[in-house]
C-alpha cells in the first residue's frame, strides 16, 4: 500500500503541475547561484513533505480510532469505494453542491499567505511557501488522505502522506527548472490515466479489507490467522 503512495503522487505530480505549477514557476530562487538554488528548492519540498506529513499524522489518528473499534477492515472497504465514487462523479456534480465552501476563509487566508510570502527570498521563505502549498485544495491530496486514513496508525497516515509528496517532487523540480514543458497532448493523457490509478487503487483497498487471504493484497484477518494457528497446534 506504501508504494501506491509514491506511484499517486509520481501520476498526480502532472495534476499537480497545473494545479501548483505556477507557484513553483514564480519562486523567487537565486538563478545565479546553483547551489543557493538547489538549496532553496529543497527547502521547498521540505516544507511540503512536512505539511503533508502532518496531514497524514491526523489523519492516521482517525483511522486509528476507528481501528479500535474494529472497524479497520470496513473502512479499508469504504475508502475503496470512496475513492472509486469520487473518480466516476463527474467534476460539474462537485461544483454545483460546492463541498469545500466550509473552509474558503482558510484557503483564502493561505492564499493571502503564499502571496506575501513569494515577496521575500529569504531561506525560511521557501519552507513556508512549500508548507502552505501543502495545504492548498487538490483532488489528489485527498486521495492520499483516503489512504492515510486507511493505514489505521498516525505515524503510518504520515509516511504514507510523506511518500505521497515524495512521489512529486521529480516533476515538480523539473517544472521550476524548465518551466512550462509537458505538451497539451501529453497532459491529457496523463489526466485520463489519473483517474484510471486511482480506481486501481480503490479496488486494492477493497480488496485488502475483504481479507480473501490474499498474500499482500488481500491478507486474512488477524482473528482468523490466530485461529488457525491454534488449530494448528
Amino acid at each position: 500500500m506504501l508504494l501506491s503512495a509514491i506511484i499517486l503522487g509520481f501520476l498526480g505530480s502532472f495534476h499537480c503541475v497545473g494545479m501548483c505549477g505556477p507557484i513553483a514557476f514564480m519562486l523567487p530562487v537565486d538563478r545565479s547561484n546553483s547551489f543557493r538554488k538547489v538549496t532553496q528548492i529543497g527547502l521547498y519540498h521540505f516544507g511540503r513533505l512536512l505539511a503533508y506529513s502532518s496531514i497524514g499524522f491526523f489523519f492516521g489518528l482517525v483511522g486509528k480510532s476507528l481501528y479500535i473499534f474494529g472497524l479497520q477492515q470496513k473502512l479499508s472497504i469504504i475508502i475503496g469505494v470512496l475513492m472509486i465514487v469520487v473518480v466516476l462523479i463527474p467534476y460539474k456534480t462537485f461544483n454545483k453542491y460546492n463541498l469545500s465552501k466550509p473552509i474558503y476563509k482558510l484557503i483564502s487566508k493561505v492564499k493571502s499567505a503564499l502571496g506575501k510570502a513569494l515577496q521575500k527570498k529569504t531561506n525560511d521563505t521557501f519552507l513556508t511557501i512549500g508548507f502552505l502549498n501543502g495545504f492548498l485544495p487538490c483532488g489528489l491530496v485527498y486521495m492520499a488522505v483516503f489512504g492515510a486514513i486507511a493505514t489505521g496508525k498516525a505515524l503510518s497516515g504520515s509516511l504514507y502522506m510523506f511518500l505521497f509528496g515524495l512521489g512529486t517532487i521529480p516533476l515538480m523540480t523539473t517544472a521550476i527548472y524548465l518551466g512550462k514543458f509537458l505538451n497539451a497532448n501529453i497532459k491529457q493523457r496523463i489526466q485520463k490515466a489519473i483517474p484510471i490509478f486511482v480506481v486501481i487503487i480503490g479496488v486494492l483497498f477493497i480488496l485488502r479489507g475483504l481479507g480473501l487471504g490474499i498474500p499482500y493484497i488481500s491478507p486474512a484477518p488477524v482473528v482468523e490467522m490466530a485461529a488457525s494457528a491454534i488449530d494448528c497446534h
